[in-house]
């Protein structure tokens, strides 16, 4: 019989920085000095010479919680001091908090809710926040705490003030699954953690209200999703995953707005999959996804 290792004993090792010689050397190094063994590897190079650099390293470390700080202390004199890079350094046991904003639409939201409950996606989903209370039944269902938070056109700014204190110290990204409000720059900086959007991708695209019945007025052939990191510019963070789906004359515009929901779905859970694994490393308005 095989030994089945202590999923607490797994830890992900992410690196960045700028391209030089002995960086695959000097993790394998620590890590082997420390009796951890390496599982999984990836790494890639925008340019060999003075590019930058991205790694991610999954390895398996008996106790890795009690000597987890002295490992932290190696790698910074390793990776940081010695050799300039930045580094994180986590626990695969720790699932990453999760937060949803909602509005009325509810696909992406129960998808999400639906993959969690099946065990799909490594995460806690602490709350579900939304504008509006016409879904705090569907959420209730789950077992995960509902908020309803209006935002009335004069008073956006307290209502973010109301959001930011329900996510102080209680979740570690903010997933937005078709909520329909636009966060401002002063929420963005005070959150303190990610926040990953999901919105439509027409080819060409299509700005503003009604965009599936443009997009049948213009007779497009994909439709699709891009889910993203959001910034202070609108819809343009760096995008972590996309997707789309051939479409016909054939098709209504309730066809389209069908399979776009469809596209959405998927999209949404692989970039909330993707990120919770730490398998998305952002480097300026770009992202690396292992």
């Amino acid at each position: 019989m095989t030994r089945q290792h202590d999923s607490s004993d797994y830890g992900r090792l992410i690196v960045q920085g700028e391209d030089r010689p002995g960086i695959v050397a000097s993790v394998s190094r620590v890590l082997s000095e420390h009796g951890a063994n390496v599982v999984s590897l990836d790494q890639a190079s925008s340019d060999p010479s003075g590019g930058r650099f991205f790694q991610r390293t999954v390895f398996h470390l008996p106790d890795l919680s009690g000597k987890l700080a002295e490992l932290h202390d190696s790698l910074e004199k390793t990776l940081g001091d010695e050799l300039g890079m930045d580094f994180r350094l986590v626990e695969a046991k720790r699932k990453k908090r999760l937060a949803i904003f909602v509005s009325k639409t509810d696909h992406c939201l129960l998808d999400l809710l639906w993959r969690h409950r099946r065990g799909e996606l490594p995460v806690t989903i602490s709350m579900v926040v939304s504008n509006h209370p016409d879904l705090g039944d569907e959420v209730r269902r789950f077992d995960i705490p509902f908020f309803h938070v209006p935002v009335e056109k004069d008073r956006k700014a307290e209502a973010e003030k109301e959001q930011l204190n329900l996510l102080k110290g209680n979740v570690d990204v903010v997933i937005l699954a078709r909520y329909m409000q636009i966060l401002s720059g002063e929420f963005l900086d005070e959150v303190g953690v990610p926040v990953i959007n999901i919105h439509h991708s027409f080819l060409p695209a299509f700005m503003g209200a009604g965009p599936y019945q443009r997009a049948k007025e213009r007779g497009v052939k994909l439709v699709g999703a891009t889910a993203h990191y959001v910034t202070e510019d609108l819809d343009e963070g760096p995008i972590i995953e996309q997707d789309v789906i051939r479409v016909s004359h054939r098709d209504s515009v309730r066809d389209l707005q069908r399979k776009g929901a469809d596209v959405e779905r998927l999209v949404l859970a692989r970039a909330v999959k993707w990120h919770c694994e730490d398998r998305v490393i952002r480097d300026g308005n770009t992202t690396v996804v292992f």
